[in-house]
């Protein structure tokens, strides 16, 4: 087993047997993010999805959490990814459409989106925003190098 610069094991196959747990607790330098929505868009994802998204910005390694909105009348591209996502559905009416499935939602919902899934969503109503939570499990799989996105027309 080697060690890198931080004097941390870097496992091999061989080393299997060394995996024994043993958590540590590690203070991180930022426990809250305040006024997430006052901080802005996230100007790229916001553009790509052509909607607002706003980062809850903390030191996650396993799980994040977005404000995404839907603009009045709002559809989204079709899109997948490797990651599991559940929404809470803050304000607005719509819906999220799951490999063909219409799921309809409205304030104080939540919306399972399975790993993979094609899906979509869209505000049904023609006036008002939509605005939900979305949690998912993005970071582990992108430490893991495991994290995929795919959006229909762009990336088939």
């Amino acid at each position: 087993m080697e060690t890198t610069e931080k004097t941390k094991p870097a496992f091999t196959s061989k080393d299997f047997h060394q995996t024994f747990a043993r958590p540590t607790f590690v203070m991180p330098d930022k426990l809250i993010h305040r006024n997430v929505e006052q901080a802005g868009e996230h100007n790229q994802f916001s553009t790509e999805r052509k909607h607002p998204v706003f980062f809850v910005d903390l030191p996650t390694k396993n799980v994040s959490m977005t404000i995404g909105g839907l603009l009045p009348g709002q559809l989204t591209n079709k899109h997948r990814h490797t990651y599991e996502t559940v929404l809470f559905v803050l304000e607005g009416h719509g819906y999220t459409e799951v490999e063909g499935v219409k799921v309809e939602w409205t304030a104080g919902d939540a919306v399972y989106i399975p790993s993979w899934a094609w899906h979509r969503h869209q505000n049904l109503n023609d006036t008002e925003p939509a605005k939900y939570l979305a949690c998912e499990n993005a970071p582990q799989l992108q430490n893991l190098g495991v994290a995929l996105r795919e959006e229909e027309g762009r990336d088939l």
